[in-house]
């Protein structure tokens, strides 16, 4: 197995790591209600995709 041959210090492994970082998901509003939604999601408050009913949302009483 590899081994290194010299402890990278932090500051070398940091600029290495510079590039992984989270970016935020694309969010629209909801053609149907308004609500806000990631992009090639399904409305999770009327269940409408791209103007059409795709999930109808059960009733609770």
């Amino acid at each position: 197995m590899a081994h290194p041959k010299r402890k990278i210090s932090k500051t070398r492994r940091d600029k290495r790591r510079t590039h992984y970082k989270a970016t935020a998901p694309t969010m629209m509003a909801c053609q149907n209600c308004g609500s806000t939604v990631e992009y090639h999601r399904v409305c999770g408050e009327c269940g409408y995709y791209r103007g059409k009913l795709a999930i109808e949302k059960e009733v609770s009483a």
